[in-house]
C-alpha cells in the first residue's frame, strides 16, 4: 500500500477539483479476442496481462509489452466451456511473484464447474507459463451457464478473494438453486453468490484432492454454522471487482437482474460476513422473492445503484479506485462502467456523487490497474484502452522529465528516502542531515561529530557548519540547533 503521507499529498493537491472532464481514453491495441481481465502483477512495471475469455474452446491470457500485444500467448487454458458467460474468467498474482512465479486462473471447465488453478512461470522466459505446472485448486459445479462471476485478487491479508455468482439463470431459481433462499443466501454448502477467502500458501484439506487450500482462522463462519471460506454473501453476478491499492477497501459490482446495478464496498479490516441482500433486494428495489427480509438492518445496502430505464444503461462494470498520479483531479474517485452505453463513471469520495467522465461505445467488459496505478479498460470487441488526462496534464512533475513524480518514485527512477512523496533531487537541503540519506536522526549527529573531531566528512560535507571559514565551538552549536530543530 502506498503511505499516508503520499495519499494525503495528491489529495491536498486535488480537494475542490472537480473530476469531470479531466480524462479520456486513448486506444493502445485491437485484435483481441473477447478481452475480459486486464492485471499487472506487483512491482511490474512494464507489462499488462490481458485475458481473451475463449476463442472456440482455449482461453488464453496475452502481454502486452514495449506498446504491443506479444503475439505468444503467455499461456493457453483449455478445453474451457463456451457459453457467453463462460470462459477464462480470472487471473491473480501471487504477491510474492516476482520471486516465486505462481498465479492463479478462474475458468469455467469442459463441465461447466469453477475451477481456480494454479500456475507458474517459465523457468527460462518470463513472458511464458509453464503449462505442465498446473495444480487445481477448487472446483465449484455450476448449475446454469451463466453468473459465474470469475474475479480473483489478493488482499493485502494475503489471502485470496474470489468472487461467484448466484449459478445463473434467472432470479437465483430453478435447478441447482437452493429452495426457498436461492444459492446467494445459502452459507451452508453453497459457495454460489459469494466472496470467498482462502489461504493458497497451506493445505488444510490433505486428503481432498479438490480442496488445496486453507481456511483464514478469521473468516466468519469458522466454528460456526456456514462454509468456511465464505467472506461475504448475498450477490448475484459479481462482474469485476477491485482492492483500493492506498486503503486495502474492497469494491464489488454487482450486475442486476433487470432493473438496478449496483456497487457496493467492504471498508478494511472489516469483519467478514456480510450480506449484500440478493435473491430479496436488487439494489435498493425489493423483488418480493424470499431468501432474506427487504431492507432488513442486517443487509448491506450498495454505495451506489443506477436503474436501466430509458436511457440503456444495462449491466454495471466493475473498476478501480483510481491511485495513478497522472489525472490528480481523479485521485480517490472510483472508476467503473456500463456495459451496454460504454459510460465511464467516477464516484467522488467525499460526496459520493458520480458523473460520466466520458463515453466510448458499448461493450466494456472490465478494467485494470497498473504498477503505477494507473488504469486501462477493454472492450468485447478486442480493443483495449488507457484512461489519461484530457487536455494539458496537470500532474506533479517536479524534475521536468515529463513523468508524474509517483511513476519515479514508484519504479526506482527517483529516490524518496524521507517517503513524502517528492523525488529527493527535489526535496530542499535539510541541514541536519548530515550524511545526506533523506532522514535527520542519530547517525547524522555521529557523522557530524566524526565529521568535527577527526575531520572524516561525508563527501561534499564541512564541519565547519555556519560558513564562517573557521572549525569551532560555533559550528558545533549552529549543528545542534539544526539538528534540534529537524527537516
Amino acid at each position: 500500500m502506498r503511505s499516508p503521507t503520499f495519499v494525503a499529498l495528491l489529495a491536498g493537491a486535488v480537494l475542490g477539483s472537480g473530476a469531470w472532464g479531466q480524462a479520456t481514453s486513448v486506444q493502445l491495441a485491437s485484435g483481441l479476442t473477447l478481452p475480459n481481465t486486464v492485471v499487472a502483477p506487483a512491482g511490474d512495471f512494464e507489462r499488462l496481462f490481458i485475458i481473451e475469455q475463449r476463442s472456440s474452446t482455449t482461453g488464453r491470457i496475452r502481454i502486452f509489452k514495449n506498446g504491443a500485444v506479444l503475439p505468444t500467448p503467455f499461456l493457453s487454458v483449455s478445453p474451457v466451456t463456451t457459453g457467453s458467460e463462460q470462459g477464462l474468467l480470472g487471473l491473480a498474482f501471487h504477491p510474492n511473484y516476482a520471486s516465486n512465479g505462481k498465479f492463479y486462473v478462474n475458468f469455467t471447465n469442459s463441465t461447466g464447474a469453477t475451477v481456480v488453478r494454479e500456475y507458474t512461470r517459465s523457468a527460462g522466459n518470463p513472458d511464458v507459463a509453464d503449462p505442465a505446472s498446473a495444480r487445481d485448486i477448487l472446483t465449484i459445479l455450476q448449475p446454469q451457464e451463466n453468473h459465474n462471476g470469475g474475479w480473483m485478487d489478493f488482499g493485502p491479508d494475503g489471502f485470496l478473494y474470489i468472487a461467484t455468482g448466484d449459478g445463473g439463470g434467472a432470479n437465483d431459481t430453478g435447478t441447482g438453486h437452493t429452495s426457498g433462499t436461492g444459492n446467494a443466501q445459502d452459507i451452508t454448502s453453497n459457495l454460489l453468490g459469494k466472496i470467498l477467502r482462502i489461504d493458497i500458501n497451506r493445505d488444510d484439506f490433505p486428503a481432498d484432492a479438490t480442496r488445496n487450500y486453507g481456511i483464514p482462522a478469521s473468516n466468519p463462519y469458522v466454528g460456526v454454522t456456514g462454509d468456511d471460506e465464505i467472506f461475504a454473501y448475498g450477490l448475484r453476478n459479481p462482474w469485476r471487482n477491485s482492492f483500493d491499492r492506498a486503503t486495502g477497501d474492497i469494491w464489488i459490482a454487482d450486475v442486476g437482474q433487470d432493473a438496478e446495478e449496483e456497487v457496493n464496498a467492504i471498508a478494511a479490516g472489516t469483519l467478514g460476513g456480510r450480506n449484500f441482500g440478493w435473491r430479496c433486494m436488487e439494489g435498493f428495489r425489493c423483488t418480493g422473492l424470499t431468501g432474506c427480509t427487504c431492507n432488513a438492518g442486517a443487509l448491506t445496502m450498495p454505495v451506489h445503484t443506477y436503474l436501466h430505464g430509458s436511457n440503456n444503461r444495462c449491466s454495471v462494470t466493475g473498476g478501480y479506485v483510481y491511485r495513478g498520479c497522472a489525472i490528480p483531479a481523479l485521485q480517490g474517485f472510483y472508476i467503473f462502467g456500463d456495459y451496454c452505453t460504454g459510460e465511464i463513471f467516477a464516484r467522488n469520495p467525499q460526496t459520493g456523487a458520480v458523473s460520466t467522465l466520458f463515453t466510448i461505445s458499448f461493450g466494456v467488459t472490465s478494467f485494470g490497474e497498473d504498477a503505477y496505478g494507473e488504469l486501462y479498460f477493454v472492450r468485447q470487441n478486442g480493443r483495449f484502452y488507457k484512461i489519461v488526462p484530457s487536455g494539458t496534464p496537470n500532474f506533479l512533475d517536479c524534475n521536468t522529465n515529463g513523468r508524474p513524480d509517483c511513476w519515479d518514485i514508484a519504479d526506482g527512477t527517483s529516490s524518496d528516502n524521507n517517503q513524502n512523496g517528492i523525488p529527493d533531487s527535489c526535496d530542499p537541503p535539510c541541514p541536519a542531515d548530515f550524511n545526506g540519506d533523506g532522514f535527520a536522526d542519530f547517525f547524522d549527529f555521529d557523522a557530524y561529530v566524526d565529521c568535527f573531531e577527526n575531520g572524516v566528512c561525508p563527501p561534499g560535507k564541512s564541519a565547519d557548519f555556519d560558513g564562517d571559514g573557521f572549525v569551532d565551538f560555533f559550528d558545533f552549536n549552529a549543528f545542534v540547533g539544526a539538528f534540534e530543530t529537524g527537516c
